[in-house]
């Protein structure tokens, strides 16, 4: 049954109280104001059919937080908790999820952390020689295997071909070599007759090819999807021969195999402002990051969303007690050569002094290959049975449950490890991050994006830089408590952080853990935890 609007706040209240239908349900349901007021704010953006923007922080119970007024509506709902659904769900209206938004009353995003970054990356326009030479080997074994010698599929087929290597030749230009992965700007290549010739060469192959599938195409149905491919392709390389748009900016990624021409929005301001004008509910966006200030900024303004209702409760957690901080102030700063072996160093006495139970987050790939090698060399020399466990050596969910299995561990992770993993108890208690995580400088992205800040008389570092570190930094420190009884050491190993004017900021971005001021005590607060710890 549909509820009215003080009905369903009062419903919702009940449901949470003492006496309620989740401490019915459920014996190990703990009242936490911070859940119901979370709760309280979702019905009222049900009942008023507005957008609501919710920090949650840990413990603090978000999931039900949105479900149990969402149930109790008796409203239609959608509710998406991963980044592909959020991705189909708001930016693929031909995917046939999109369709179920008009018909809803509610829609939730939860891990909206990603929203913004999902979508820009799936708003974007490719064209990649790994996509026009994967094209060629279908057509022709379409076009010999359906209608042979009804086209000529070879010389169709080697034209696409060899247009896709020329795209790429043109792109590395006069770079000597291609290690790892390289972005390029725009205008290093754009306008360059060499490189405006092989994306001409690329629509004439593409429109070539669809002369060729139009003879046949009703023969077998792989012509029909060979022919939206051909013409995707040729519209492809029409668009980026021409110039950018304003909100947009482009760039080249480059493989020792193949090239991709990249454009994307700036964000999803627009893409998002038109699907929900388009349909008028009850908006609800909830994650335990989305901000270091109460408009929750980072978010809002990426997303468009700077009308929305904003809420911010944070954990319930007594972080005071349960955990502490050391920032080392007498330590290199992550420019100076000997930074990376000095945080390989710490980490290695951090987890001799709990015996293991540790994480090392890094914030390149780099540093991840470099500390994990170290890390495995120190303790081999010190005779230390505890292991080292990098990213990239086992999948993901091995490497975890490798590092739960055997509490003498390190885990060594980059990006990937610091969200969306959930180790409770003592299996970890010391979580060591190398650097501050500033989004790269050169990045062609990052770059048009302060362009649009300064054009706007704005700060890039304070209101960009220092914003997205904020951020990152909340999603690594999260890994560290995750329950009532967690216990645990946080370890940022750059004295920026301590030492910079910008460092209080990011400071009080994190959830109120007690500070130490030198390693000794540091040691010694896991030398503790280690003497408490549960056997395993």
């Amino acid at each position: 049954m549909t509820r009215g609007p003080s009905e369903l706040r009062n419903a919702v209240a009940e449901a949470f109280g003492p006496g309620g239908a989740l401490s019915e349900a459920d014996e190990r349901y703990i009242e936490r104001e911070v859940q119901q007021r979370m709760a309280d704010d979702v019905a009222a953006a049900i009942d008023g059919r507005r957008a609501l923007v919710a920090e949650a922080g840990t413990g603090v119970g978000k999931t039900f937080a949105y479900l149990v007024p969402t149930l109790l509506s008796g409203k239609r709902a959608l509710v998406s908790t991963a980044t592909k659904s959020l991705q189909d769900q708001l930016f693929l209206r031909d995917s046939g999820v999109a369709e179920l938004l008009p018909s809803v009353d509610i829609a939730v995003f939860d891990e909206a952390h990603q929203l913004a970054e999902a979508g820009v990356q799936f708003l974007g326009t490719t064209l990649g020689s790994a996509q026009l030479v994967d094209f060629a080997r279908d057509l022709l074994g379409a076009g010999l295997q359906h209608a042979r010698g009804l086209a000529p599929w070879q010389a169709l087929a080697s034209e696409c071909d060899r247009a896709a290597r020329e795209l790429r030749l043109v792109a590395v230009g006069r770079l000597r070599e291609v290690r790892g992965n390289m972005k390029l700007r725009w205008d290093e290549r754009a306008g360059q007759d060499d490189f405006v010739s092989a994306l001409r060469a690329v629509a004439a192959a593409c429109e070539a090819a669809r002369k060729g599938i139009d003879a046949v195409e009703g023969v077998a149905p792989d012509f029909a999807k060979l022919a939206e491919r051909a013409d995707q392709f040729k519209a492809h390389a029409g668009l980026f021969a021409l110039q950018v748009t304003p909100g947009r900016v482009r760039w080249i990624d480059l493989t020792p195999h193949q090239v991709r021409l990249v454009e994307s929005p700036l964000d999803v301001r627009e893409a998002l402002r038109e699907q929900m004008e388009s349909s008028p509910k009850a908006w609800i966006f909830t994650s335990a990051t989305l901000g270091d200030d109460e408009r929750l900024s980072w978010f809002t303004e990426s997303a468009g969303l700077d009308d929305a209702d904003t809420l911010r409760v944070g954990s319930p957690f007594d972080y005071a007690a349960h955990a502490r901080l050391f920032i080392p102030t007498r330590f290199p700063k992550p420019n100076e050569p000997s930074h990376t072996t000095e945080v390989a160093a710490l980490a290695a006495r951090c987890a001799r002094a709990l015996g293991g139970r540790t994480f090392v987050l890094t914030t390149t790939l780099r540093a991840l290959q470099s500390i994990g090698e170290q890390l495995k060399d120190l303790f081999h020399e010190e005779g230390d049975a505890i292991q080292v466990l990098v990213q990239g050596s086992a999948p993901k969910r091995q490497l975890l449950h490798q590092f739960m299995a055997q509490p003498a561990s390190v885990l060594v992770g980059s990006q990937s490890f610091w969200e969306g993993i959930d180790v409770r108890g003592d299996a970890l208690q010391c979580v060591l991050i190398d650097k501050l995580p500033f989004p790269p400088p050169n990045d062609p992205l990052v770059e048009a994006r302060v362009k649009r800040l300064e054009s706007e008389g704005r700060n890039p570092f304070s209101d960009y830089f220092v914003a997205e570190a904020a951020v990152s930094l909340k999603q690594g420190a999260g890994r560290l408590i995750r329950s009532e009884t967690d216990r645990g050491l946080l370890v940022i190993c750059d004295p920026r952080m301590a030492g910079m004017n910008y460092g209080r900021r990011l400071r009080e971005a994190l959830p109120p853990m007690t500070r130490l001021m030198d390693e000794a005590q540091a040691l010694d607060w896991l030398k503790g935890l280690a003497a408490s710890a549960l056997p395993f």
